[in-house]
């Protein structure tokens, strides 16, 4: 079977919700448009974001511990939902659903989040909008993850495992499981664009949840460790020419 793209997702606020896309337009050293745009930081968070911003949103990247995030909240990955309209629209199975302009009502969801947010952890203050995307690491990279990949996991795991648990961009159909491992330096085509295959995945607690209840159901550290002997799941790559991608167009190196 041909290599070929099986889903594209965006995650507009960093650990809260995602939205599936049929297409978008990648550019060139960009991450992938609209991703991790907001975040929600903590108290602890706060003299970080104080110390860098103007106007009062934050002007650098700053690291995830200052952000709300699965790995300390597992309830913040059964949140679903993304844009509808020009407004965001959430949902959780405990909650009600909710839906705000995060460039006015960050409050509001604030307050939405916050009962599912541990009492003993930093509370959450405020979302912010990124001077730079939110995501994880400093450099300019879109996650590529292997739906093959992910069967051949959940066998080994004994347990059915959904995409939304990993919040990566782009899913690819067709390749061998974990072939992705071996294109790191690679470049590879999907669509009018081309990425560099740039470094492995490494994956955090807040992988242990199970997307439809919130609740964690597995060790998902111990898991990858114990079958595969590292704690990596999916790849990064950078765009190296950009142009526009869309469901089921072929993935070739």
């Amino acid at each position: 079977m041909t290599a070929h793209l099986a889903l594209i997702r965006r995650h507009p606020i960093k650990s809260v919700g995602g939205e599936g896309l049929d297409g978008v337009t990648l550019q060139a050293a960009r991450r992938l448009p609209g991703d991790r745009s907001f975040a929600i930081l903590t108290e602890s968070g706060e003299r970080h974001a104080l110390a860098s911003q103007s106007m009062g949103q934050p002007d650098r990247w700053l690291p995830k511990s200052c952000f709300l995030r699965g790995a300390v909240c597992p309830d913040l990955q059964a949140v679903t939902g993304g844009w509808d309209g020009d407004k965001l629209t959430l949902s959780h199975p405990r909650q009600t659903d909710i839906t705000i302009d995060p460039d006015t009502e960050g409050d509001a969801l604030v307050a939405w989040l916050r009962p599912l947010w541990p009492a003993d952890a930093p509370q959450p203050t405020r979302l912010v909008r990124g001077a730079a995307i939110w995501t994880d690491q400093k450099w300019p990279w879109i996650s590529i993850l292997s739906l093959d990949s992910l069967a051949d996991l959940s066998t080994r795991a004994g347990l059915e495992l959904g995409t939304h648990r990993w919040r990566g961009n782009l899913w690819v159909q067709g390749w061998p499981a974990f072939h992705e491992r071996s294109l790191i330096g690679q470049i590879i085509h999907i669509g009018e664009a081309e990425l560099r295959i740039t470094d492995h995945i490494g994956r955090c607690a807040a992988t242990n949840a199970d997307t439809t209840t919130g609740r964690v159901d597995l060790d998902m550290i111990g898991c990858l460790q114990r079958h595969y002997g590292h704690t990596d799941f999916g790849v990064f790559a950078e765009v190296v020419t950009g142009g526009a991608i869309r469901l089921k167009d072929p993935i070739t190196s």
